[in-house]
């Protein structure tokens, strides 16, 4: 299971997925510091399945944890060599470019 949110402004989706168990908590290694705040990803918690939907929809996409993360690169949206890991916690953000 995941939470999900999405925002919409201005013409943009923005999806905000994370982890189940990873709500709430703060990630640190050296300088860096993932916070993966309630108020942010908090919304709906659903299967995993529900992302793909979700990521075809999203024009920018913030993303926490091994399914989310591992997903979004299954589908094409995440380079894995572009994945951040805090404390071994992988975050991805993607956006979609309007040409």
């Amino acid at each position: 299971m995941i939470y999900i949110k999405v925002y919409r402004v201005q013409g943009e989706v923005l999806l905000a997925a994370c982890d189940k168990e990873l709500l709430g908590k703060t990630f640190r290694e050296g300088k860096l510091k993932l916070e993966v705040k309630e108020r942010f990803y908090k919304g709906e918690l659903v299967e995993l399945d529900t992302l793909e939907e979700l990521l075809e929809e999203a024009t920018i996409a913030n993303l926490v944890g091994e399914r989310c993360v591992e997903k979004a690169i299954e589908l094409g949206y995440v380079d894995e060599n572009r994945v951040l890991r805090i404390e071994g916690v992988p975050h991805a953000q993607m956006a979609k470019m309007k040409w």
